[in-house]
């Protein structure tokens, strides 16, 4: 496995109104992360946010490429951006549900405590697929073949690029002492963002060549 120190190239907030930052995802122009107030739309040029919609967000979020996916407690909401309207629920996976992402068709969510990334299906939140892993697992996200998650545990944080298959661990990107990671997203290209919890930041790491 390789190791190495994540390089963080930006930080934005922390932020009125938002004590925590749960889940986080990428529109294709703007950064979604999700708080106790509701899911913010993030400008990374401008680092403001642009709008909020007043839905429960409490853990990870999603973009499908035209909807957003939002898990609250024990539910997922999916939600048309454009007007914050909930279009449809699923139940999540039983537990400590964490991170979410979407790839191939399908909606992934990490398990906190449980240590666990579910493959289920958007439609009917089925699980499909299951993985385990030895680390609290936070945020989670697809880019180029690549499945990465975030853990949290104490002080220590790390982006782990896993097989998707056996669930092994190829790579780690440690985060410095004491920066949590709780959500995981990344821009389809060299960054990721990572949710900050209770500091209130949404974190830009770059992805390793």
């Amino acid at each position: 496995m390789k190791q190495s120190a994540a390089n963080i190239l930006r930080e934005y907030g922390p932020f009125a109104d938002v004590k925590s930052v749960h889940g986080v995802t990428w529109d294709g122009q703007r950064i979604w992360f999700a708080s106790d107030s509701g899911l913010h739309a993030l400008d990374p040029a401008s680092a403001k946010t642009s709008r909020t919609i007043n839905v429960a967000a409490d853990a990870g979020t999603a973009f499908d490429g035209q909807h957003l996916y939002q898990i609250a407690e024990n539910l997922i909401h999916k939600i048309d951006p454009a007007t914050g309207r909930v279009l449809g629920t699923i139940p999540a996976p039983g537990g400590s549900n964490s991170g979410l992402t979407w790839a191939e068709g399908t909606l992934w969510v990490g398990q906190y405590q449980d240590r666990k990334i579910h493959q289920i299906d958007p439609l009917t939140g089925a699980i499909l697929r299951t993985l385990e892993s030895n680390r609290f697992v936070t945020g989670v996200t697809w880019v180029d073949g690549e499945l990465w998650h975030g853990t949290w545990e104490g002080e220590e944080s790390e982006l782990r690029h896993i097989d998707p298959h056996t669930g092994a661990v190829l790579e780690s990107l440690e985060m410095p002492a004491g920066v949590g990671v709780s959500g995981l997203e990344s821009d389809g290209g060299h960054q990721f963002f990572c949710g900050g919890g209770g500091s209130g930041k949404v974190r830009v790491v770059r992805r390793p060549e």
